[in-house]
């Protein structure tokens, strides 16, 4: 279930952010100081200004500072102190913000990983990879980039609004409201007009989502590309995509960039109004000549930053449409609530009791089936592909739930275990190996990385694999490359089988293990097979026969149901497919 959060993004991100709130803060109270001394210089010249025209009678003289030269001295000091001060706080909400922005980047992207971990396969099955990369990479990244300047823009305008609209009233109010009257328009303006904008950062983010999942489909089927001499049409692919995305962004575009022209307008007419009024009351001797060079000074200063609300604004939707994928994707709910339940000593005995099962927007692909593996027994599936015999594996694993029916370890529905206790007592092999980057040895000690050498390399003994690794240019450290696309199959798979032997789990579960190498290979698997399923539970999937003639039991499946049970002899003699099945592979039948 995905479900779409009423609250604002921006709410759900705070409290997404809660460990970081006294950073923020902070950090905010640094970018409201530095903007406040950075208004100084606009009155100060007013200061400067009235000390020189008026001089005795200044606004210092007050303070008793009568001398105009003395003076001028106290404004030289104020000054430079203003300007250390609004630099060290720049450099502190410098810091600051872009610590808070990686901080806030890397947990929110920690806990996108971990909560993808946590979803069940089925919920896999629906997604893209590339599109899961780009919410974790790219959405991520938006987040970071409008913490680092975007929350600090926002802030000094602010306080830019509030400081200056102060000193103006303070000094001419009615000047001061002309000055302010654009302020909400602009505001209200930037508002409107990032709504418009938000619904389109949307449908950029599709688009990047969309790209992402097609590069990196091509990327991982690159000779497949090549052997098809498909890399025209390819090219073509990616190439609409990125089009798509650059549409997206063009339409974006040209809503950010009519932006800052139309707020120019808006601050032409606040400027000149104040030029003439202010002018006029100055003409007037209402106000005095310092007095009017604040005004006309900070009206500027009020009225500038608000041109960079539209870069702001912008940065802001991209963020919050990005930040809204990334946790929509953490209120995804995990569908297999694991139980509580942690089975000590695993005894590994296996029922599958009347099962139904079926993918979304697929036909039936178990339906009813009872299998028993007993403690410690050896148990054969074949069938034809699709027939469900992986299925049934997934069930075992928790990867699925049925939809009728009960899978059960040791008397315990699966559904009561604890997910670890439960996929620590079983051991998986299956025809696609997947290798991780980094050494054999890594690869080997992945189901128990705290086993000793000494176990290691009997893992690697009973694989038979010992042979080709120590043949490796540097034996067990010698890195296998991505996927382990440096081995070869059958090396690979010998790889998963030491590293199922030392997880040495109670349960072993070969899924087509023996698949996809060659004979000699076969061979050597079907020993070390024999070999780790002594005195442990093992359900085999095989297409070979030969893998699965010593097995204490056999079932055979056809369309999602089990037809044939019993031992090889006694499926030999009942002449139904598993019969057919074995002089076609023994070569005694031509098809």
């Amino acid at each position: 279930g995905h479900v779409s959060d009423a609250r604002h993004p921006l709410s759900r991100l705070l409290n997404q952010m809660r460990d970081q709130r006294a950073a923020i803060i902070l950090a905010s109270i640094c970018s409201v100081l530095n903007k406040i001394w950075d208004l100084a210089p606009p009155v100060l010249i007013g200061m400067a200004i009235d000390v020189v025209h008026q001089q005795e009678e200044s606004f210092l003289a007050d303070y008793g500072y009568t001398d105009p030269w003395v003076q001028l001295q106290v404004l030289a000091g104020i000054t430079v102190a203003i300007w250390v001060l609004e630099s060290l706080f720049q450099y502190f909400y410098g810091v600051l913000w872009r610590n808070l922005a990686q901080t806030a980047q890397h947990e929110l992207r920690m806990d996108a990983y971990k909560h993808i971990q946590d979803l069940e396969m089925q919920w896999f099955s629906e997604q893209s990879t590339g599109g899961l990369m780009a919410i974790m990479n790219d959405d991520v990244n938006q987040l970071e980039r409008f913490l680092d300047h975007g929350a600090n823009d926002l802030l000094q305008v602010g306080t830019t609004v509030i400081v200056v609209s102060g000193i103006m009233f303070y000094l001419a109010p009615e000047v001061a409201l002309l000055a302010i009257i654009p302020v909400p328009v602009i505001v209200g303006g930037s508002f409107l007009y990032q709504r418009r904008i938000g619904v389109r950062y949307s449908e950029v983010r599709k688009e990047v989502a969309e790209l992402n999942a097609i590069l990196n489909n091509n990327l991982q089927g690159i000779t497949t590309i090549k052997s098809f001499t498909a890399e025209e049409r390819e090219a073509k692919r990616v190439s609409d995509a990125s089009q798509s995305y650059r549409d997206a962004n063009r339409s974006a575009i040209r809503l950010s960039a009519s932006f800052v022209p139309l707020i120019r307008m808006a601050i032409l007419f606040a400027f000149t109004a104040n030029l003439l009024v202010g002018g006029k009351y100055a003409l007037e001797g209402k106000i005095g000549l310092g007095e009017y060079s604040v005004i006309v000074f900070i009206t500027q200063r009020l009225l500038w930053p608000l041109t960079r609300l539209g870069e702001t604004f912008d940065l802001y939707q991209r963020a919050l449409a990005s930040t809204t994928r990334v946790l929509d994707l953490l209120d995804t709910e995990v569908g297999v609530v694991e139980g509580d339940t942690s089975i000590e000593e695993v005894e590994g005995d296996i029922r599958f009791e009347d099962i139904r099962f079926t993918y979304p927007g697929r036909e039936d692909v178990l339906r009813g089936i009872d299998l028993e593996v007993p403690a410690g027994k050896t148990v054969g599936l074949v069938g034809a592909t699709g027939s469900g015999k992986t299925t049934l594996v997934r069930l075992l694993l928790r990867f699925h739930d049925p939809l009728e029916g009960k899978v059960s370890l040791d008397g315990h529905d699966v559904r009561t275990l604890k997910l670890d206790s439960l996929r620590g007592s079983i051991s998986l092999v299956s025809q696609t190996t997947t290798l991780f980057p980094g050494t054999v040895r890594d690869n080997v000690l992945y189901g128990r990385p705290d086993a000793s050498e000494e176990e290691m390399v009997e893992a690697a003994r009973i694989a038979e694999a010992t042979g080709f690794i120590d043949d490796l240019p540097e034996g067990w450290d010698t890195n296998i490359g991505e996927d382990g696309h440096r081995l070869s199959g059958g090396q690979r798979q010998r790889i998963a089988i030491a590293r199922a032997v030392l997880k040495d789990a109670p349960v072993l579960v070969l899924d087509e293990a023996t698949s996809n190498v060659d004979n000699e290979t076969e061979a050597a698997l079907q020993r070390s097979i024999d070999r780790i399923s002594r005195d442990r539970t093992t359900l085999i999937i095989a297409h070979r026969l030969s893998t699965i003639r010593s097995a204490d039991a056999i079932a055979v499946m056809e369309k999602g149901q089990i037809t044939e049970m019993g031992s090889h002899d006694e499926l030999v003699s009942q002449e139904g497919l598993y019969a057919r099945l074995w002089s076609v592979q023994t070569g005694e039948a031509s098809e």
